[in-house]
């Protein structure tokens, strides 16, 4: 019962894993917006008025499938290019860590705006920043690494600034358009509105609390109530994307293992011999013509794929899996041309990295200095204090972060 206990403790008091959930944030907002910087030529072809699929076919199919996308309030080319430059300022400033609880709102429905136009533009990536984005709107993930860390660090509050209430009331500007002219259908116009009012809660209740009513007056019990429902949006969502992974990893290993190509071990051979997956030629000539190298890789693939969901038990097994698995993506950005899908996998996968070893990428991307004083740099650590509970020194080993969830997120 006490360890029932210390878990709930720990799920309700913390926002676990900050450093995986600023990593995942970098990762997705670092893939979509090389993503679109790199189409930006051919936009119109992919999702604008030039595009195969027109408008009122794109309009029809949202009709009946009930997806979400912005594009669809106008069949302007102005409105096209405003969409499309605010997904692309939107990724940047998710990628910042920049007003997070915003940010990761407009990300988001850039995301499905320009997916949901024309779903039939688009890879394996894709569907994995569809979903990525979506869950992505639950965590607190600016903890570390952002912006708002740094603006927490400096000015005690992330909220802190007028940048945060003007884009407030412009993002409520446009869901009161949306709600009257009907173009939000009922569902996601309740998803929005309380997205828009969570914010409103939070700076209320920090503003109040640190204007001078103390932790145990209405403010502070409504500002630890918040804390509390954020840490469980953020650890279902930490939860989520970590199960995503795995249900990626599953399905697709178990279906290959059902396809002769798979079984006789030359399924790889085939996509390096197609002119439309082989960006350097020589390259895939020299790996297809070793049948021995296109064994180890097929099998090799179904048995990582296959197992990496099981190996999450053993954390050094999981880490040797997980390494294999990011070289392997790298792989098939360079070898088939996909580095946009192979960029989102990696993302995906970075979820389960080790915190000792992240906390060590950050100190020496920040400061350059030795992992041993990686946490005095800033926003390499949680903001808020360090639990009030003891942590066992173990838990530095884990995979989840130990830290109480700060503010900025």
């Amino acid at each position: 019962m006490d360890r029932v206990r210390r878990a709930l403790a720990k799920v309700t008091g913390q926002a676990l894993g900050p450093y995986q959930s600023a990593v995942v944030r970098i990762g997705f907002a670092g893939t979509w917006l090389l993503f679109l910087l790199c189409e930006f030529p051919n936009r119109h072809q992919l999702y604008g008025p030039d595009g195969p699929w027109s408008w009122r076919l794109a309009e029809r199919l949202v009709a009946s499938n009930d997806a979400f996308t912005v594009l669809m309030w106008s069949s302007s080319t102005f409105w096209f290019e405003l969409v499309y430059a605010v997904a692309v300022l939107a990724s940047g400033l998710l990628l910042l860590g920049w007003r997070t609880r915003a940010t990761s709102v407009v990300f988001m429905v850039g995301v499905l705006s320009l997916q949901n136009r024309s779903v039939f533009m688009g890879d394996g990536g894709d569907n994995v920043i569809h979903l990525m984005a979506v869950y992505l709107v639950l965590t607190r993930c600016a903890q570390v690494w952002s912006l708002d860390a740094r603006r927490a660090r400096l000015r005690g509050s992330a909220s802190a600034g007028a940048a945060g209430p003007v884009l407030w009331g412009v993002l409520g500007a446009v869901l009161a358009y949306g709600a009257v002219t009907g173009r939000l259908g009922a569902g996601w116009l309740a998803v929005f509105a309380a997205l828009w009012a969570g914010p409103a809660l939070w700076w209320v209740a920090d503003r109040h609390e640190r204007s001078g009513a103390g932790p145990g007056g209405a403010a502070g019990e409504g500002r630890a109530f918040l804390d509390v429902l954020a840490n469980l949006l953020h650890n279902a969502g930490m939860l989520v994307i970590m199960a995503e992974v795995c249900l990626i990893y599953a399905t697709a290993g178990w279906y290959k293992i059902q396809g002769s190509r798979w079984q006789d071990g030359t399924a790889l051979y085939y996509p390096l011999r197609l002119d439309y997956f082989a960006p350097w030629p020589e390259l895939s000539d020299v790996l297809a013509g070793s049948g021995v190298m296109v064994m180890l890789l097929s099998y090799g693939t179904v048995a990582v794929q296959v197992a990496f969901p099981f190996t999450l038990f053993n954390r050094r097994v999981k880490n040797v899996l997980l390494a294999l698995m990011m070289l392997e993506h790298a792989g098939i950005a360079v070898l088939l041309g996909l580095p946009f899908f192979s960029l989102a996998m990696i993302a995906a996968d970075a979820v389960f990295l080790p915190t000792g070893f992240l906390v060590w990428v950050g100190a020496r991307a920040v400061r350059g200095r030795s992992p041993d004083r990686a946490r005095a740099v800033p926003g390499l650590r949680p903001l808020t204090p360090a639990p009030r509970t003891p942590v066992e020194p173990e838990a530095v080993e884990r995979d989840g972060a130990v830290g109480a969830g700060g503010a900025g997120s």
